[in-house]
């Protein structure tokens, strides 16, 4: 089962997990507080990374799977959450759980990587010109924007549905599923214009 290779945890207590969480009375305002707070301390750091950490030269021509790696996973989960959209669009919501928990895993283990890769070989310069470049700086900036969005969204999202607040899980979901899919898709896209021009 994927879950418990992903997981350091059995299924039986995943799921106890999952249950208690549910029946515990966790007012949302100040876990929705820390979310915020932890996403800013992310974005802040992940924007030191990209724009003001240089890469030490020590690490080029080294570990160059990794922007691969990165969309590989972008694409895995934007599949995990159209996977997931079907399931609860046929009321299927055991399944559609574990979609979008794998959708987390794929985004979660993403972010892993890119930080690695940022930090060992810092930012890729787009070489491209005309057009194809307003294309690229458009999609990238779209990216980039929404990224810094999705996080808090997607953390909130979850946190509602861990917690029995389905009513609340919908309504912030129809904003946090095509914010979260765009992010993913772009991600893949950015890989392909680069792949295609700089690498």
């Amino acid at each position: 089962m994927w879950l418990n290779r992903v997981l350091p945890i059995s299924r039986m207590e995943f799921c106890d997990l999952i249950v208690s969480m549910e029946r515990a009375e966790i007012h949302p305002r100040p876990v929705i507080g820390a979310i915020i707070v932890t996403s800013s301390l992310a974005v802040s750091f992940l924007l030191w990374l990209l724009y003001v950490h240089h890469a030490s030269a020590d690490f080029a021509g080294r570990w160059m799977f990794l922007p691969a790696l990165n969309a590989s996973l972008n694409g895995l989960c934007a599949i995990a959450l159209c996977v997931g959209l079907y399931f609860i669009k046929h009321h299927n919501r055991g399944a559609h759980r574990t979609s979008m928990l794998l959708a987390f895993a794929f985004s979660s283990v993403f972010l892993v990587s890119y930080i690695v890769n940022h930090a060992l070989h810092g930012d890729t310069i787009f070489p491209g010109h005309g057009p194809v470049r307003t294309l690229y700086l458009s999609i990238l900036a779209s990216h980039v924007i929404l990224s810094i969005v999705a996080l808090p969204m997607v953390l909130t999202t979850f946190f509602f549905s861990l917690t029995g607040r389905f009513a609340m899980h919908r309504r912030i979901a129809r904003l946090t599923f095509p914010i979260w899919l765009y992010v993913s898709i772009t991600g893949v896209v950015v890989f392909v214009f680069l792949k295609v021009y700089a690498y």
